[in-house]
């Protein structure tokens, strides 16, 4: 078990979207999981990597409408396990196609693709728009056959519905050790332990011309950092689905794919979240 900071953010007004954008800039600086709140978010920590200084700024550099106000409290020794028993995600389900529920849950509906989810502190339950925008692209996919790249995998659940879809080759990267542990059990408790999943990031990633897809939803600042790794592990003809960044930054995420020989195929959103499709020339 670790010690965690949970850090209780206010803002006034409370703006949905405002919340979203606090949370992704707040994963930049550390933090790994995220609970909205009716006035504002919970963010969790690890004790080690915990840094007022740091929030403060990032509350600075970016021009919010809303006035933030933040405290902390540490969390000793907390059973995660035992807290996402008691306050668990409800079953969320896909096009009548897909369904993500917990090992805990027992009314859901039976449908063609049945994951099981328990994510601890990693991220990615369906329930936030990027990965639910992800689950969309796939479902809309042909991956039979295929191989899939899912960068910054979280809970696998990307990685464990590609394989589910008919992908027969699926790697999953994850930098945080307990999201990649996470993972790990998640793909054994859905019957894919077949699934390779790598800790670390980008550089864990040798291959070339390898993939027919790359998943990667992450955010803004890492995804340019590293699309030209992920380029180099595509196929020629290959696709490329991005998303944890909003509409207003999809040009951005767009130029640093043109740089890499990626073309655009289509952009669909959620709520402002956006998904980027690309191919590779």
């Amino acid at each position: 078990m670790n010690d965690y900071y949970k850090v209780k953010f206010t803002l006034a007004p409370c703006l949905a979207y405002e919340c979203d954008i606090l949370a992704a800039l707040l994963a930049d600086v550390g933090f790994e999981s995220f609970e909205q709140t009716d006035d504002g978010v919970d963010a969790f920590v690890k004790k080690e990597l915990w840094d007022k200084d740091a929030v403060s700024e990032v509350i600075k550099l970016y021009d919010f409408e809303a006035k933030i106000d933040f405290s902390e409290e540490l969390v000793v020794g907390q059973d995660w396990n035992e807290e996402w028993e008691k306050h668990y995600f409800n079953p969320i389900v896909f096009e009548d196609k897909c369904v993500i529920h917990s090992s805990f849950h027992k009314d859901f509906p039976r449908l063609q693709y049945d994951i099981v989810i328990d994510p601890k502190m990693a991220f990615g339950t369906g329930h936030h728009e990027t990965t639910s925008l992800m689950i969309k692209r796939i479902l809309d996919a042909e991956m039979t056959g295929k191989s899939v790249l899912d960068m910054g995998t979280g809970t696998g659940v990307l990685a464990i519905l590609s394989a589910m879809v008919g992908a027969t080759h699926v790697v999953g990267v994850e930098i945080d050790p307990p999201a990649y542990e996470n993972a790990v059990a998640n793909a054994q408790l859905n019957g894919h332990p077949e699934i390779d999943l790598r800790l670390g990031g980008a550089e864990t990633v040798t291959e070339s011309n390898s993939f027919d897809f790359v998943l990667a939803n992450i955010n803004r600042n890492i995804i340019t950092a590293d699309i030209d790794r992920y380029a180099s592990a595509l196929k020629a003809g290959g696709e490329m689905m991005l998303s944890g960044f909003y509409v207003e930054d999809v040009p951005v995420v767009e130029a640093a794919a043109n740089k890499c020989g990626l073309e655009r195929v289509s952009v669909i959103e959620k709520n402002r979240w956006a998904n980027l499709q690309l191919v590779k020339k």
